[in-house]
């Protein structure tokens, strides 16, 4: 909360009143109030409250938000406008969002911070040593830190070996499953020639090897999941996760502690394991900047086959561009059957992937409302505009398709039924083309007795 009140009061010049503990904002003349959720969720403290009091509610790491505490402050100024605000918009528990938020007002990727400069490049490199995990059992959604501890125990003598490899002169942050095991490594990585530091909740002399860390008296701080939030040191260049986890939330936070800016710092090395696993659920650098499972696989196989530290955005884009391969592939085949069908409409996929919108092939519902399904009106719009509604399972992706057709119309592209019928005589990406262009080839095909005209080969053909 005091960082919090500083920054408000750098940015804007507003003072802040505090909520918490004997200190409150009632009768302050301040128009901010800085609280903490423990603190009002009370039923004494919240009842002191009209339930207009607030105009304006933010929520910082709104990913708690759907918790019991916030939800019944939430629903107590129920007339307020609600602004959360999260790095890490996934939860263990799978519960969404969108049953306290209305809708996206902006999103901010991790690729573009870095291509912005506001974070640093990060480069994978997977340690070809397989950690067996298969027997860790799991709690709340993730896996069980108790359990984790032991199945990492015989690793930790190779781990260092593999370390010192590659980041015996780097600034480096480990995370571990238990206090016993972070400190056991701690004193393996001594022996290897690190000078190493573990820090823990209870440790009484954590701000002075936090700072020593800072300073550079030691190059590897080992930690039991501390350093996770609210901690940061911009120097740090190495990140080790030998906590592994399914939850993207808290890998994203354990990576990001090496994410800062720095001077002489060129990019953050992220070091990742083989871990053997029954289920491929756990989280890797792919998790940190793939929206779509297939392309995270694929970028997976390339990190763990190139046997050197390889950029994360270059190593996706890489992967992205060998799943449109195959899904084009895929899609030609898709394409030939289609042939044979009497409908006049097109596919979903094939208007996707004709018109290259991944956005539209890779989306998922967030919220309440585009979970729901499509509306009569929804679907008759879709048909009407050569659409094949049926395979639409939501209301939230048939709004992207409607208002995408809008603006290709606005914007002079090809309709629907024009990819429809030139892809199908095996033109390509028609979806690309304008649509005078496409209407120009159309009559020339009419007019030719429903053939193709000599001279044109579909499949070279470029109509853009």
């Amino acid at each position: 909360m005091e960082q919090a009140t500083d920054k408000i009061h750098k940015v804007s010049g507003l003072k802040c009143a505090v909520e918490k503990a004997e200190q409150t904002c009632l009768g302050s003349w301040y128009r901010v109030t800085v609280g903490s959720v423990q603190s009002l969720q009370r039923e004494k403290r919240l009842n002191l409250f009209d339930r207009n009091y607030f105009d304006t509610i933010i929520i910082d790491e709104a990913h708690h938000s759907v918790s019991d505490g916030y939800i019944k402050v939430l629903n107590h100024f129920e007339n307020a406008n609600v602004m959360g605000i999260t790095a890490t918009v996934d939860r263990a528990d799978h519960r969404n969002l969108g049953a306290v938020f209305e809708s996206l007002a902006y999103e901010y990727t991790l690729p573009k911070a870095i291509k912005e400069g506001y974070l640093s490049p990060i480069k994978a490199l997977t340690i070809p040593l397989k950690l067996d995990i298969t027997a860790v059992a799991t709690q709340a959604g993730d896996y069980k830190a108790n359990d984790l501890g032991t199945a990492l125990d015989p690793y930790l003598y190779q781990i260092a070996d593999e370390m010192a490899k590659v980041c015996l002169n780097r600034k480096t942050v480990v995370f571990l499953p238990l206090v016993k095991t972070s400190q056991k490594f701690r004193d393996i990585l001594n022996e290897k020639g690190f000078c190493a530091a573990e820090v823990n909740g209870e440790s009484a002399d954590r701000t002075q090897i936090l700072n020593d860390f800072d300073k550079g008296k030691y190059n590897v701080l080992c930690n039991s999941m501390l350093l996770t939030e609210g901690w940061d040191c911009p120097s740090v260049d190495c990140i080790v996760v030998l906590r592994p986890t399914k939850v993207r939330s808290l890998y994203s936070q354990m990576v990001g502690r090496g994410t800062r800016l720095a001077p002489g710092k060129d990019h953050l090395l992220l070091l990742d394991f083989l871990w053997q696993t029954e289920k491929h659920e756990l989280c890797r650098p792919a998790c940190l900047i793939c929206e779509k499972e297939e392309v995270a696989q694929k970028m997976t196989e390339k990190i763990e086959s190139a046997g050197i530290p390889l950029d994360i955005e270059e190593a996706e884009h890489e992967a992205q561009m060998d799943v449109v391969a195959e899904r084009e592939e895929s899609l030609a085949k898709a394409l030939q059957e289609m042939k044979t069908r009497k409908r006049k409409l097109v596919d979903p996929l094939q208007f996707e992937m004709s018109i290259q919108a991944e956005d539209l092939a890779g989306y998922v519902p967030a919220f309440g409302w585009e979970m729901a399904p499509p509306s009569d009106k929804q679907l008759y719009a879709l048909e009407k505009l050569g659409i094949f509604p049926d395979e639409i399972e939501c209301a939230g992706k048939a709004a992207k398709i409607l208002d995408r057709l809008d603006k290709r119309r606005r914007e002079g592209l090809t309709t629907p039924k024009q990819i429809r019928f030139l892809e199908s005589r095996g033109f390509r990406h028609v979806g690309t083309w304008q649509f005078e262009t496409a209407r120009h080839l159309i009559d020339r095909i009419a007019g030719n007795g429903w053939r193709i005209p000599n001279g044109i080969n579909p499949a070279e053909y470029i109509g853009a």
